[in-house]
């Protein structure tokens, strides 16, 4: 009974992913090259398999049509867009994932890159590394409205770290926890009025397959000028191209982005200065991270069971 585990990075933290997968009898494949794996190397690594601890590796219906052996597919983390679901399931094949282990890390991040962008904390670090003594004026977070648009399990907990602070909380959601929001008193407002009235909007809305943005030239118009935009959600959510162009243009105060159409990214809003940048780390705390390979491994052994 063979499994492959394909994250390159999954046992690092810790071996007791590894463990409750031998000590249940499984044989382990691990993904020797130390990055995500192409097509062809997940057929070759996962060929004799019965199951997957999956990662973001194409699982299409080419690759799937190629692993015979496979049962059950469990993703380390939430979204499945690497996976062709419809496909899967016509084969019998489950597919699982572990929706509340990255929920607390990258609620965190969020509201680190909050603070970092309010008090200009990139600009003044990297300044004096190159050995330039400048003192930045920033801004409070007290007093800001805080809009956070998409009402999941993150958005949620956003939401609730930034009442802790004292903030004012607006949240969208097409389909909102009503009697959450009226207990931790969010206001419920529609898209457009969030987009207009908040000072800090942060994006948690699934990335959809139609490929269009939720957030483009036309939505960024609506933000204030003195408003920044939290993008920790999905490649494509917000239009890069836009967004390079409203920042350059200095129509929003600033942006932070931590999730890219192609990634690695290394595209024009490297170039600007009030952008924070990060390489979808938002679930890349030790705790959550370790917990996500813990819950993929058990639900993937209760699947196969």
């Amino acid at each position: 009974m063979k499994i492959l585990l394909s994250p390159s990075s999954i046992g690092q933290i810790s071996s007791a992913p590894l463990d409750l997968l031998t000590s249940n009898g499984y044989e382990i494949i691990i993904n020797p090259y130390g990055r995500k794996l192409t097509s062809n190397e997940v057929v070759s690594l996962a060929s004799d398999c019965i199951g997957i601890v999956a990662g973001l590796e194409p699982l299409d219906k080419t690759v799937l049509n190629k692993l015979p052996k496979l049962k059950c597919i469990s993703r380390v983390g939430v979204g499945m867009d690497n996976i062709d679901i419809d496909y899967a399931e016509k084969k019998g094949i489950k597919i699982v994932n572990t929706p509340n282990g990255p929920t607390r890390a990258v609620a965190e991040l969020t509201l680190g890159l909050t603070m970092s962008l309010l008090r200009k904390i990139p600009s003044a670090n990297n300044d004096i590394k190159n050995k330039n003594w400048k003192k930045y004026t920033g801004n409070l977070l007290f007093n800001k409205k805080i809009g956070v648009l998409g009402l999941g399990r993150i958005g949620k907990n956003v939401s609730e770290l930034f009442l802790g602070l004292g903030n004012e909380v607006y949240g969208y959601d097409i389909n909102p926890d009503l009697e959450w929001a009226k207990k931790k008193k969010i206001y419920l407002k529609g898209f457009n009025e969030i987009l207009s009235t908040c000072d800090i909007i942060t994006v948690h809305i699934p990335g959809s397959n139609n490929s269009k943005p939720f957030i483009s030239k036309k939505e960024l118009n609506l933000m204030k000028k003195d408003s920044i935009l939290i993008n920790v959600s999905r490649g494509g959510v917000v239009d890069e191209t836009d967004l390079f162009n409203f920042l350059k243009e200095n129509k929003i105060l600033g942006a932070a982005v931590d999730v890219f159409n192609e990634e690695p990214y290394y595209g024009p809003l490297c170039d600007l200065d009030n952008i924070i940048l990060t390489p979808h780390m938002g679930s890349y705390a030790k705790e959550g991270k370790l917990q996500m390979e813990i819950d993929a491994v058990n639900n993937l052994i209760s699947s196969l069971k």
